[in-house]
């Protein structure tokens, strides 16, 4: 027996087959987010979010850092996600919530703020207040990687968290930030259903690539184990009227390209405060949230 108590030895946090083993088995996006926090698939993301929780940076000697997975953030009913590539050595892994902490977040919630999509402007702590309104921000690997940069194969071992996210939650919008989330969200989608166009689309900005669900519909990873289950209702009660809402007979999804909001972007104009807005103001109207901008 392994320490889940089953024989299989993909129940381990430390196999390559966890996120696998486990996501799929998930009934709503409060056991994901709780099991995708013990996760450790990928050894040099383990090494290298523990190392930096150890030494960290000089300006938060006195922090806790979280040094674990970082779990999607935003209401489980969200008709909006908002896609990333990874957290923050010092930001998400340090703070335990994600794109909290760092520069790119500051920008991207100060964004949404001015669409009406958050509570506040600033994001610095898990306990600092800030809300979501009809928006779910995750990313395609959990784990701050070195240099910011994940291998395709830590990116391949961490999918699994990201379909079945993707799946629970059922948006009608999906704004992916950079070419990285772009190129991981896609295959994901055509797993759980959705016809993609051929060629494939590129990524770019206020790109809006407009799915419709295959027929007939393929479940998805967690509605396929749910099924298996006999239907048992899911265990999370926002994930659970997300579906009574019927949203998942809805056909169509719409997935919009966004530069991602790095120092680097933002630093040299290639994407502006009022780029962001825009773009996430049309998201907004997509997903027919009735937030409206801030003046």
């Amino acid at each position: 027996m392994n320490e889940t108590g089953t024989g299989d030895p993909r129940a381990s946090a430390e196999d390559r087959g966890f996120p696998a083993f486990h996501a799929a088995r998930c009934g709503g996006l409060g056991a994901l987010d709780r099991r995708l926090t013990g996760c450790r698939a990928c050894p040099r993301l383990v090494a290298w979010r523990e190392e930096v929780a150890v030494t960290k940076r000089a300006a938060f000697q006195g922090w806790e850092y979280w040094g674990r997975p970082v779990p999607g953030f935003g209401p489980h009913d969200a008709p909006l996600a908002v896609v990333g590539l990874a957290p923050a050595a010092h930001g998400g892994n340090r703070t335990g919530r994600m794109f909290t902490g760092d520069a790119s977040g500051d920008f991207l919630f100060a964004a949404l703020h001015a669409v009406g999509l958050a509570s506040q402007p600033t994001a610095t702590s898990a306990d600092d207040g800030l809300e979501l309104y009809g928006v779910r921000v995750t990313s395609p690997v959990h784990c701050a990687p070195p240099e910011n940069k994940p291998t395709p194969a830590e990116r391949d071992t961490c999918r699994p968290w990201l379909a079945a996210e993707i799946t629970l939650l059922n948006p009608r919008v999906i704004v992916v930030l950079g070419a990285f989330g772009w190129q991981t969200l896609l295959p994901v989608l055509a797993d759980a259903g959705w016809q993609l166009p051929r060629p494939r689309p590129r990524f770019a900005h206020g790109n809006v690539v407009t799915l419709r669900r295959a027929e007939p519909h393929d479940a998805g990873p967690a509605e396929a184990r749910r099924n298996q289950d006999g239907g048992r209702a899911t265990d999370d009660p926002e994930t659970r009227r997300s579906q009574d809402r019927g949203r998942a007979t809805d056909d169509e999804l719409h997935v919009i390209g966004c530069y991602h909001p790095s120092q680097r972007n933002t630093f040299t104009g290639r994407l502006t405060s009022p780029m962001l807005i825009e773009l996430l103001q049309q998201a907004a109207d997509l997903a027919h949230l009735g937030g409206s901008p801030r003046t």
